[in-house]
């Protein structure tokens, strides 16, 4: 009897026991696949440049004082090489002093009724007050002009922007009169030759000041080049201010004019005073 119940129960179980059985699944059908996307690539590391500059200045502040009648810097400097200099191409330098740059307005003036008056004018929003430069070669010869035009080397580049509203059709015009009257004034100026190379390593240039120079933070660039293309540029900053009596009429002259004025009058009372009572003197003699 108690066989027959075993029977029984295993029996009923067998159905439950295949129920929970999983059937085998099929392979999975490959399918054509989409190409893997490449991730973004690591930026190789820059290389440097196969020649590099090494740049120095004989003195990087410029004092304005009462008898300042102009100055000169020595920027002198070496090219470092990893391997030997091609001696097809010799190396070329151009370097660049260049002052402050200011907001300028240039004006035309057209005889209007027998007046001359302003009639038209441009806004030049970025004119440096000073450049120079000084190059080992002549320098349409040395410079390519997309280069030129990239680093701004050229005294007619140096301008950067024009700004406010424009109520003329052609700006060329002002633009080249205000390099006109700077570069005959000795502000702007091209020293073609003015930078001595020693054996296509070595190099130095001096570089004039003139007696009118404004007070402000000026910049020296040296390129080095070779077929027209800048290899390495370095940059190095200058620093021209005034000093002594001179320092100190211009800081009341700008922060406390008020006063300024006051004292120049009483100067100015006090001299003709002076001269009045030498001429009595000269006159009762």
């Amino acid at each position: 009897m108690r066989g027959w119940i075993t029977a029984a129960a295993l029996a009923a179980l067998l159905p439950l026991a295949a129920a929970g059985q999983t059937a085998p699944q099929d392979p999975p059908v490959t399918q054509p696949g989409v190409p893997l996307q490449r991730g973004p690539a690591v930026p190789a590391p820059e290389t440097p440049p196969p020649e590099r500059l090494v740049s120095g200045l004989s003195r990087d502040e410029v004092a304005i004082t009462a008898t300042f009648t102009g100055s000169e810097i020595l920027i002198y400097g070496a090219i470092r090489r990893d391997r030997p200099a091609p001696a097809a191409a010799p190396p070329g330098i151009i370097v660049t002093v260049e002052g402050p740059s200011q907001t300028v307005t240039v004006r035309r003036k057209d005889r209007v009724g027998g007046i001359w008056v302003n009639t038209q004018g441009v806004r030049i929003g970025a004119a440096p007050d000073f450049y120079v430069v000084a190059t080992s070669a002549p320098l349409e010869n040395m410079l390519d002009p997309a280069e030129d035009v990239r680093h701004r080397i050229s005294p007619p580049l140096a301008i950067r922007a024009l700004s406010g509203g424009l109520d003329v059709e052609d700006t060329t015009p002002f633009t080249e009169a205000l390099l006109r009257l700077r570069t005959e004034s000795g502000r702007y100026r091209v020293d073609e030759g003015a930078v001595h190379i020693l054996e296509d390593t070595l190099f130095r240039a001096d570089v004039q000041l003139p007696s009118n120079l404004v007070e402000g933070d000026y910049r020296a660039r040296i390129f080095l080049l070779r077929e027209g293309q800048v290899i390495d540029s370095d940059t190095v900053p200058i620093r021209v201010q005034k000093v002594g009596l001179e320092r100190w009429l211009y800081r009341l002259a700008i922060q406390q004019p008020f006063w300024y004025g006051l004292m120049s009058l009483a100067i100015a009372m006090a001299a003709g005073l002076i001269a009045s009572a030498a001429f009595r003197a000269l006159r009762r003699g």
